[in-house]
């Protein structure tokens, strides 16, 4: 189990190209958490993403801002200088290093340290709200835990597998709200606060999610019985993207305890995978599924 999930973390990244030499060892340092001294890389890497964090959050706090200003930009340089290096040298052991570059990972790295550096671009006192607003973008480094977090990568897998059935749930709360803010539109009408159709959809839609901000109400005895069932109706569409994520994750869980041989199985037409030993035509658009392959 373990060997398979170090193969899996390893697949990834395989595909900005492994060179020779010190870079591919470089490469395996980085890239691979299977030996010691990558996995005490990733633990140092993450550590100190989580710390930058916190110093861009402490950062924000004017109390905090105004005793330790000088800490914290200290802080904030030494942790921008280290992503940098991490950064050049992800490009450096790689193959391919545009398409890292171009990739979403790399688009990360890039805009967590970006932004302190635009701030030394800064003319005057007159600039420094605007650098302001675009430093916040190092919150950004918080999304390079999904490089060595497993279970990252196992949710983005369930989302990507479950994308038909979360837009197909989803269209059909937009008929719903742009029904149920039609009929509300009609029954309460401008005089209450239903200025138009828009207007109407926008409470249907703060409403279904049961947050109720109050800056609209119904004052008919139908309206108040169409939002209470609607607000009924809410509980329950709450639950169902959640059972369809949870239930594809679940699958994927007894696939990877029965071995490769159904995670092999993916479709040629829209290239999902997951599928039982014994289908024949894919789950998600129909097409005919290549023959299972022989266990070992």
């Amino acid at each position: 189990m373990k060997a398979a999930q170090q193969a899996d973390a390893g697949k990834r990244p395989a595909r900005y190209g492994r060179p020779e030499g010190w870079r591919g060892r470089l490469y395996d340092l980085i890239f691979l958490s299977d030996s010691p001294a990558g996995r005490r890389f990733d633990i140092a890497l993450v550590a100190a993403i989580l710390l930058s964090i916190l110093v861009v959050v402490l950062d924000s706090v004017p109390a905090i801002r105004a005793r330790h200003a000088d800490l914290m930009h200290a802080l904030e340089w030494g942790f921008t200088l280290l992503f940098t290096l991490e950064y050049a040298a992800r490009l450096l052991c790689v193959r391919q290093p545009l398409r890292y570059a171009t990739s979403f990972y790399g688009i990360v790295d890039l805009l967590s340290v970006l932004p302190t550096y635009i701030s030394l671009l800064a003319p005057g006192s007159e600039a420094l709200l605007d650098i302001r607003i675009l430093r916040l973008l190092r919150v950004f480094r918080i999304f390079k835990l999904t490089l060595y977090i497993e279970e990252y990568t196992r949710l983005g897998e369930a989302l990507a597998a479950s994308r038909r059935k979360i837009m197909v749930f989803l269209s059909v709360v937009l008929m719903a709200v742009l029904i149920l803010g039609t009929v509300m539109y009609v029954v309460e009408g401008p005089a209450h606060g239903y200025t138009s159709i828009p207007t109407a959809m926008y409470w249907a839609v703060v409403t279904m999610t049961t947050v109720g901000y109050g800056d609209i109400t119904p004052h008919t005895t139908l309206g108040k019985g169409i939002a209470s069932f609607m607000m009924l109706l809410g509980w329950g569409i709450l639950a169902v993207p959640t059972g369809i994520v949870t239930a594809e994750m679940t699958a994927r869980r007894v696939d990877r305890r029965q071995g490769p041989a159904r995670l092999v199985r993916a479709c040629a037409a829209c290239g999902s995978a997951g599928h039982e030993g014994r289908a024949r035509f894919c789950k998600d658009c129909g097409a005919e599924l290549p023959p299972a392959p022989e266990r070992g």
